[in-house]
């Protein structure tokens, strides 16, 4: 027990990305009182590269966290839209958004985290959760060949898709297990392949992005992040390793591809509580993916406030009923902010999939005659619902 400093915590947070991160360092900053916080993550949340392409609005992502330019890869000022037929549309919008290195802004939140308070302990695997005698939560914690069993009064689980520990813990049989719509995300950094440094690439098509969309993202204008994600339904006909190794040999053939990437996200919204019994859950955990772009830096952001909050509130809550009042919160706080719309986005999905080659190509091409500072994200959106008739049928959850 001696590797802890306590036996027992008010608040024990299992996972150390973006959501469990943020989630620590709003506890200690929004406390009142003094409050013990221990953060676990099964690995050190700045050594392994993650399936993300780690680019996020400047503007949203700010009112978060303050960008430094020592964890700032690269400035963006647009997307470069490609259809099918390769008609590259620019969106322009100067200074839009931020190609983040994630491992140093990782790095960042858990110092952040250690200054307020939190006591951080990486590398160490939470492999059992239940319940005390006195209502409180029990974990098994293994560091290597050792073996600790803490307590604490509140969990937040940011551990990532699947969500393992809360599975068939009873009473949190109903919480959102994390894999809902889970899909295949798979990335390449790559040489050899000619982009912008100040815009991100994405690209659509049935042969290689059958149900989701292809990226290149600049990183320090010598390598790339190039991947791509699809839809669950094509990964037999689409295996994402080999179709994005297919799609970077044909369309880039003197690249030279220096390691691969890959991992699972949630990318639906569900409609599972996310609360139970003073476990909250945040990120992926919670699937706050967006359900058609797949990010989720922001999102995980926004989840893990959400949870610390209310972990806050339920630490102070004087009955039992007010604490379900709490629980309950928690979901109905993520559907006013962003569930709400990843639901009606997931409603729309398969709309999205389906809209063909043709019909990408027929959009870009009304698109491409725009002129480019008259190109807003409207537009574009709607250039390609109503690029056909059925489109607009298809995807009328949207609009809901």
């Amino acid at each position: 027990m001696a590797r802890y400093l306590k036996e027992k915590y008010d608040v024990i947070i299992c996972g150390a990305g973006p959501a469990g991160l943020y989630a620590a360092n709003c506890l200690q900053k929004a406390s009142a009182d003094p409050i013990s916080v221990l953060l676990v993550d099964k690995k050190s949340p700045w050594k392994e590269p993650v399936a993300c392409a780690e680019a996020v609005s400047r503007k949203i992502f700010s009112r978060y966290w303050t960008p430094k330019e020592e964890w700032v890869r690269g400035h963006l000022d647009g997307v470069y839209f490609t259809s099918p037929d390769m008609t590259r549309v620019e969106y322009f919008q100067a200074d839009c958004g931020l190609i983040l290195n994630r491992a140093a802004f990782h790095h960042e939140m858990a110092d952040k985290a250690a200054e307020l308070g939190v006591e951080c302990h990486f590398e160490d695997t939470v492999e059992k959760l239940s319940r005390a005698k006195n209502g409180h939560w029990k974990l098994k914690i293994r560091s290597g060949k050792e073996e600790s069993e803490l307590e604490t009064r509140v969990v937040i689980d940011a551990t990532g898709p699947g969500a393992k520990i809360t599975r068939h813990v009873p009473g949190l049989e109903a919480l959102e297990t994390g894999d809902f719509d889970q899909e295949a995300a798979v990335f390449a950094i790559a040489t050899g392949i000619p982009h912008s440094r100040r815009h991100i690439e994405l690209l659509f098509g049935e042969r290689y992005f059958a149900g989701g969309y292809g990226w290149v993202f600049p990183r320090d204008g010598e390598t790339v992040n190039v991947g791509l994600v699809g839809g669950r339904k094509f990964l037999k006909t689409h295996p994402p390793r080999s179709t994005l190794e297919k799609f970077i040999r044909e369309a880039y053939p003197d690249a030279k591809i220096l390691a691969f990437h890959g991992g699972a996200i949630p990318c639906g919204q569900s409609e599972h509580p996310t609360a139970a019994y003073g476990v909250f859950k945040a990120g992926d955990s919670a699937s706050t993916v967006n359900p058609i772009s797949r990010s989720g830096i922001v999102e995980a952001l926004k989840s893990g406030k959400i949870a610390a909050e209310c972990a806050l509130q339920w630490l102070s809550a004087s009955s039992e009923e007010e604490r379900r009042e709490i629980e309950n919160s928690a979901y109905t706080r993520w559907m006013k902010i962003q569930g709400k719309t990843h639901l009606n986005y997931h409603r729309g999905k398969d709309g999205f999939a389906s809209v063909s080659d043709e019909q990408f190509n027929k959009a870009a091409h009304r698109l491409a005659s725009i002129p480019v500072h008259k190109r807003s994200i409207f537009r574009i959106f709607w250039a390609v619902l109503s690029s056909s008739p059925s489109i607009l049928w298809k995807m009328k959850s949207f609009f809901i």
